[in-house]
């Protein structure tokens, strides 16, 4: 039975590694694979786990993640189930925004303990992809009697600085619990499975987070409360062996956006039993007029005309003109479709439309939202840059992001 269990879901803070595609959105908000959002894979993950009484939380450019919980997750009336946004708010006890992870907990507990009969609250990231059945994680909880259940996974040597380490037991139980450790950090931390990094997946009992939350100073999980709760309380991990990975970086996000693309994809897509939710839009199927297409995700209400596209993912209501050359690249697409009329009228004031204009490149880059790509401007990081904020466009290692609603001029290099 897992009516208990409560889930949330941390919207994280300003979201500064995806910067700018936070600029005007919230990280759960990132729209993700051409038609889904970040929040989706979590929600989904307890959704088919047979959790349904879920909390977002969040206090930066939360209308975008509003807007779409709203029209996406919709319930029987009659019964409990809902997914609902929690934004930052003042109060006359607490007047700050949160100060961490841990913190926003704190200062939503209230409305946690309004939700009946939830006891076993599971706490959850918001930008990371992987499939999991929290249902077996519940299971080995209550079986082996623990306070606290950390989700963790295999981690490589060169990645242990970006994950807390766990060391376990000769069973499960975790002994120490040691945040982002540098290398002289790491002795006496590997298992007989290697490094085993923490995926910021947490199961409280309710008793137990509350009392863990009482010293106001201890603002975040992993530097204070996994550390006090290993030394403290039963804590036991539950090894996740499938596909992880944290997209909170421009660099992380954008590979594993174009992993989607290949052949056999780490994580799947395409899993009927265990799909990813997201909003039903109705739109039409994608037309594709005399195009080439290599390795690639489309998805649906585009519109491409004798254009290249190649190692990519173009998201829903993408126009891609005659001539353009599209490869390595995440096109999110559009929120709404131009008229023939807007269309007319634009082009009469020199404006481009939304999309990627007639004859221009775009290479290893990622175009936000409702951006528009001039007729042959090239978006290719022409000079090799690592890291630039520029006037309409920014380079995060070496990958070029254009930001929502921007549009880059006809004939512009970047």
């Amino acid at each position: 039975m897992l009516e208990n269990v409560l889930a949330i879901i941390l919207g994280g803070g300003k979201g500064d590694r995806l910067f700018p595609l936070t600029r005007e959105r919230s990280k759960p908000a990132v729209p993700l694979a051409g038609k889904y959002r970040l929040v989706d894979v979590p929600v989904s993950n307890c959704l088919s786990s047979g959790i349904r009484r879920i909390f977002v939380l969040t206090q930066f450019n939360s209308a975008s993640l509003n807007n779409h919980i709203a029209r996406t997750y919709r319930f029987d009336a009659f019964g409990s189930a809902f997914v609902d946004i929690l934004a930052a708010e003042q109060t006359l006890e607490r007047p700050d925004w949160f100060q961490g992870t841990a913190d926003a907990v704190r200062q939503n507990f209230r409305h946690f303990e309004n939700v009946a009969g939830a006891d076993e609250y599971l706490i959850l990231g918001g930008d990371q992809l992987y499939r999991t059945d929290f249902s077996v994680m519940v299971e080995q909880h209550r079986d082996l009697g623990s306070d606290v259940t950390v989700g963790v996974t295999p981690v490589a040597p060169d990645a242990t600085s970006r994950f807390g380490i766990v060391k376990l037991t000769d069973g499960k139980r975790i002994e120490r619990f040691v945040e982002k450790p540098g290398r002289d950090q790491l002795e006496g931390l590997e298992t007989s499975s290697g490094y085993l990094g923490s995926m910021g997946i947490y199961l409280f009992k309710r008793s137990v987070l509350q009392d863990m939350l009482g010293d106001i100073t201890e603002t975040d999980f992993g530097n204070h409360i996994l550390p006090r709760a290993v030394k403290e309380h039963v804590v036991h991990a539950y090894v996740h062996d499938g596909y992880f990975e944290d997209v909170g970086t421009i660099s992380s996000f954008f590979h594993a956006n174009l992993q989607l693309t290949d052949t056999v994809p780490r994580f799947d897509l395409y899993d009927a039993l265990h799909p990813i939710y997201t909003r039903p839009r109705f739109l039409p199927a994608s037309k594709l007029d005399d195009c080439k297409l290599i390795r690639s995700l489309v998805a649906e209400g585009c519109i491409l005309t004798r254009c290249h596209v190649e190692h990519s993912v173009i998201g829903i209501r993408t126009r891609v003109e005659d001539g353009a050359f599209v490869r390595r690249s995440i096109v999110m697409g559009a929120d709404f479709y131009q008229t023939a009329k807007e269309l007319e009228a634009e082009k009469a004031k020199g404006i481009s439309p939304i999309g990627i204009g007639a004859g221009a490149v775009v290479e290893n880059a990622i175009i936000d939202k409702d951006a528009r790509i001039g007729e042959g401007a090239r978006v290719v990081n022409s000079r090799g840059v690592d890291h630039l904020d520029g006037q309409d466009y920014f380079i995060r290692d070496g990958i070029v992001v254009v930001p929502k609603n921007v549009a880059i001029a006809p004939g512009t290099e970047i």
